[in-house]
């Protein structure tokens, strides 16, 4: 039985989505046909559905399948009766690509659910305390321990049964052994007397709250002499910036002379070119340290920038694939016009392949955003770090606090997703297009 549950629990999972996706196409195509008895018959079999599951989710994998089988005949049935027989084929048509769709829709978003989950546990994480790390199940929302102040000092309330009912304290003291000194509470003040109990005989009062304080406390446990990272974040922009501007200048040249200019062995020279992409990075890696050696640059940011102007093989290869998608009339009309080479480059080429240039702009920023290598190789001084490199040498230092490290953690990645979110539409059509003929 334990081999066939996982193969029930995929199965019953696509019979549910079979029976969403029927019973949306249903009620979809109803209210466009305007047929009142497809659409409260799909109204009806989205409540038999509901009731279905619910009813069987306590009896296992088993009962879920079955029931599943049960609604997806149900729905087959509704879709021949109030469907099939009274739609032409215009009708047919549309509800078959509404189910398919919808299906797809369905998938895509239960993929994004998957893919967002290391996301959120994340957050999450960044935003609990200590003792919500090791729970299990795990919190996923954040709580804290609700506190009261006597005194004007900030103590966190219990409750314990403490002579035959339960009673709400604050906690006073917590000695070495766990013992804890409480002081009752009776209408949220104190009561005046102090009693003695371990952590097994208390119960913390907690409420779903987050600890946004973990932000602020991991910026104050870099070094003080970063600025609370601002000296990291100044280094990685800089190489960044100068990163992007050597890989978008030298990559879109070196294409455009591959692809418009027409010279001996350039068929040649782009197969060795692509060649380089073959050769794993730890071959050159010591003769490209004993160059920047010989060169002086070591311990500077020079290496992480300068070798962006020498163009990627790969960015090369999608400017490249653009280029040839572009009319050749284009490029004949601009040299009648007595336009040069460079002037037909700038003025008439780049223009056309923005969405490229977009794309390759997003590549080039997170590689150097997260690059960890160059900085551990080439620099050994704190202020000339990144923020990759930085991240290692708080995890070293603060492995052991998981709430600080995942927000450091999130801080690092929040620059990356909102250039994502904010350039999607150009990265995906950058890459979509690539080698279409226009």
């Amino acid at each position: 039985m334990s081999l066939i549950s996982p193969l029930l629990v995929i199965l019953a999972i696509v019979l549910l989505y079979l029976n969403i996706g029927g019973v949306l196409a249903a009620v979809g195509l109803a209210i466009k046909t305007k047929r009142t008895s497809t659409t409260f018959g799909a109204i009806a079999v989205t409540l038999i559905c509901f009731l279905a599951y619910l009813v069987s989710w306590r009896f296992g994998a088993m009962g879920i399948t079955s029931a599943g089988a049960a609604v997806a005949i149900l729905n087959f049935f509704l879709y021949r009766s109030l469907v099939l027989l009274k739609a032409d084929w215009r009708v047919l048509k549309d509800g078959k690509e509404g189910l398919r769709q919808t299906l797809l829709h369905l998938a895509l978003v239960t993929g994004s659910f998957v893919f967002l989950v290391p996301f959120a546990w994340l957050i999450s994480t960044s935003l609990k305390e200590d003792k919500d790390m090791s729970a299990f199940p795990p919190i996923w929302i954040p709580t804290q321990q609700v506190k009261i102040k006597i005194g004007g000092v900030e103590h966190g309330l219990v409750t314990l049964n403490y002579q035959g009912k339960a009673i709400t304290a604050a906690v006073m003291e917590e000695s070495d052994t766990g013992d804890r000194i409480l002081q009752p509470l009776q209408d949220g003040k104190s009561a005046g007397e102090t009693i003695k109990a371990n952590k097994d005989q208390i119960t913390e009062i907690r409420r779903n709250s987050p600890v946004w304080k973990n932000y602020p406390d991991a910026l104050k446990f870099l070094p003080p002499e970063t600025n609370f990272g601002l000296v990291f974040l100044k280094n990685t922009l800089i190489v960044s910036v100068l990163g992007i501007f050597g890989t978008l200048l030298s990559c879109s040249m070196v294409s455009y002379g591959f692809s418009r200019l027409k010279f001996p062995g350039r068929d040649q020279l782009f197969v060795v070119l692509l060649a380089t992409m073959m050769l794993p990075s730890a071959v050159t890696m010591m003769p490209v340290f004993l160059i920047f050696r010989w060169l002086g640059w070591i311990d500077s940011l020079r290496p992480l920038w300068v070798p962006s102007f020498f163009g990627a093989a790969y960015y090369i290869f999608l400017l490249r694939q653009f280029f040839l998608g572009i009319p050749n009339e284009l490029e004949d009309a601009a040299k009648i016009d007595g336009c040069s080479p460079y002037g037909i480059f700038w003025r008439i080429m780049l223009p056309q392949v923005k969405p490229a240039l977009a794309a390759i702009t997003i590549l080039s920023f997170m590689a150097v955003w997260n690059d960890f290598r160059g900085p551990l190789i080439y620099i050994s001084s704190p202020e000339k770090e990144t923020l990759a490199y930085a991240l290692q040498l708080f995890q070293t230092a603060h492995g052991s606090e998981p709430a600080l490290l995942m927000a450091a953690s999130t801080m690092m990645i929040v620059p990356i997703l909102a250039l994502f979110f904010f350039t999607q539409r150009y990265f995906i059509q950058g890459i979509t297009l690539t080698g279409i003929k226009g």
